[in-house]
């Protein structure tokens, strides 16, 4: 009956970037512009924070110490608690298909759990993050619970510790007893170093109880404490005595925050109260008459607290071009790059290594890679740089230089390849079918007799005066009927069908003298979706691989245009 979650390292990356960081500051700092060193292109961001919301909740009702009724359910709901150290943790038979169930349905099927086995009426934690370890302690002082523990890995440096308590109602004696045993459990276990909470139904009368100068020794216990809507502090089901509580040690207290549901702010948290809670809608689904339920045990409370939450690191990294490569002036590529942290990137290029020219001041971050027409002037000294749109601190260069060749330059030759390609049309049209062919290169291709195939045959010829120019791309429909209209470079299929095979296929482009220029062989996962084109990533790369066109665009396809929809 318990999840968990295995232990994440102790050695958080994040800091070692941090270590590496000041390391290299003491050595004389980056290199201008990042060129070269992928690894020093990182930034650390400030910390961010995060609501955390601890609730006590013994909130059963009904004659069998159980949630069967729903009358706590609905105030779970109402609630939104991120960690519940919960009392009394019975519902439908106790199988853990019926507690899984009740997770689900009371927190979400996200939730982690811990319930005590073996007890008549067990504690338990419940968690919206990763339980790493959990167990029980002995309660000496009772025999049908024990002292649920569980530790969590909450967003940040440090691990919180929560206990579930349920403390005797014989006596203000016996709870001092029973406090000082959980004390010494939780000097003996828990780092100091971690947040602490003790949360549950303590049974006490009063706040000046021994109990509660007992558990000052690990967690604050000073005022103020959560209220109602109209100030009262007590949480019995009379209202009279503060039976319920949530204790966090002074790590904790020191970021603890009002707790904020709808319109509505209490500044020390929340004794939840559906009866007098006003308005009611602010915790639907829960009712007004929730807490006044049959045997409704106690009032849940609330506590926030906003911690910190992990270092966020920026960066990016250029993928391609990042040297060596040789672009034809004119032809359409990609730059490629991966990002962390980053919202959108600006683009720059550079010929000498010294000016540099903007692409774009602003592009998602997300899509990795933009198309871009190379410049038409030569160069040996080519570099392209990704940065941060919103903090130029956060850049990478090429780590070196790419060469941009002109036909003058012996370079411009035609290169012409397979980019796209639709096999299994939208409906039962098979005159939408398409084979979209680019010209990478740095001149016009003459087309004319080149053949398009399967691998059952020929499927188009071009008509002799085609020419695919540089940077420009051609498609081949099955039908002239499946061109789209305003499409103008496209055909359709000169044998009236293309044939392209669901089930895997291979496309083949021979030139005029029968010499196989471009060939690709897919299988059905690229072929097996209604209307879903596979493309080239990066798009228009005669060395990018064939992925869905849905990997790179919420375009299903895009004959005739870049996988983003602009124009070749």
């Amino acid at each position: 009956m318990t999840e968990t979650s295995s232990r994440h390292t102790l050695l958080d990356r994040r800091l070692l970037a941090a270590v590496l960081s000041l390391m290299l500051a003491a050595c004389g700092g980056m290199p201008q512009d990042g060129m070269g060193d992928d690894s020093l292109d990182t930034q650390e961001a400030s910390l961010t924070s995060v609501r955390v919301r601890l609730m006590a909740a013994n909130t059963t009702s009904g004659t069998l110490q159980s949630y069967d009724p729903g009358h706590g359910i609905r105030i779970f709901q109402g609630t939104d608690p991120d960690v519940v150290m919960i009392q009394e943790f019975n519902y439908g038979d106790n199988s853990a298909a019926a507690i899984r169930g009740f997770v689900d349905t009371a927190f979400g099927t996200g939730f982690h759990y811990y319930r005590e086995g073996a007890a008549q009426i067990p504690n338990g934690v419940i968690s919206r993050w990763p339980i790493i370890a959990a167990g029980e302690w002995d309660d000496n002082q009772v025999t049908n619970r024990d002292f649920a523990w569980a530790r969590i890995d909450v967003p940040g440096p440090k691990d919180l510790w929560v206990v579930s308590v349920h403390l005797l109602t014989s006596s203000s004696s016996v709870r001092n007893t029973e406090a000082t045993n959980l004390v010494n459990f939780i000097k003996a276990n828990v780092p100091t170093g971690d947040y602490l909470a003790i949360g549950g139904d303590f049974n006490t009368s009063s706040r000046t109880e021994a109990a509660f100068s007992t558990f000052s020794q690990v967690v604050t216990t000073a005022a103020p404490y959560p209220a109602d809507r109209n100030g009262n502090t007590n949480t019995n089901a009379s209202r009279a005595s503060p039976y319920d509580h949530v204790l966090v040690d002074s790590d904790l207290r020191a970021y603890q925050t009002a707790t904020v549901i709808g319109a509505s702010s209490f500044a020390a948290g929340l004794v939840a109260d559906t009866r007098v809670y006003s308005p009611i809608s602010e915790i639907s689904p829960a009712l007004s008459a929730d807490s006044g339920a049959s045997s409704m045990q106690h009032m849940a409370v609330i506590k926030d607290f906003l911690i910190p939450a992990d270092t966020v690191t920026a960066s990016v990294t250029v993928s391609s071009p990042n040297g060596g490569e040789s672009w034809a002036a004119g032809s359409p590529q990609s730059i490629s790059w991966t990002a962390s942290g980053v919202t959108n990137v600006k683009l720059e290029y550079t010929l000498d290594g010294t000016t540099w020219t903007t692409i774009t001041s602003s592009f998602s971050a997300s899509t990795g890679f933009y198309g871009w027409t190379v410049p038409s002037s030569a160069s040996t000294a080519a570099r392209v740089r990704v940065s941060d749109a919103s903090n130029s601190a956060i850049s990478d260069t090429s780590n070196a230089a790419f060469t941009i060749t002109t036909g003058s330059g012996g370079g411009g030759t035609a290169q012409v390849f397979i980019n796209e390609v639709l096999a299994n049309e939208a409906g039962s049209d098979v005159n939408g079918e398409f084979v979209e062919l680019v010209n990478s290169g740095g001149t016009a291709a003459d087309l004319s007799g080149w053949t398009v195939s399967d691998s059952t045959g020929v499927r188009h010829t071009f008509a002799s005066g085609t020419s695919l120019p540089a940077g420009a791309a051609i498609v081949v429909f099955g039908g002239a009927a499946g061109i789209p209209a305003g499409l103008s470079n496209a055909v359709g299929a000169s044998t009236g069908t293309l044939g392209l095979g669901n089930s895997g296929d291979t496309v083949t482009v021979k030139n005029s003298a029968g010499t196989t220029v471009n060939t690709t062989t897919y299988a059905s996962s690229l072929a097996s979706t209604d209307g879903v084109s596979m493309n080239r990533d990066p798009d228009a790369s005669s060395g990018g691989t064939f992925v869905l066109h849905t990997t790179l665009s919420s375009a299903a396809s895009s004959p005739g245009k870049r996988v983003s929809g602009s124009a070749f």
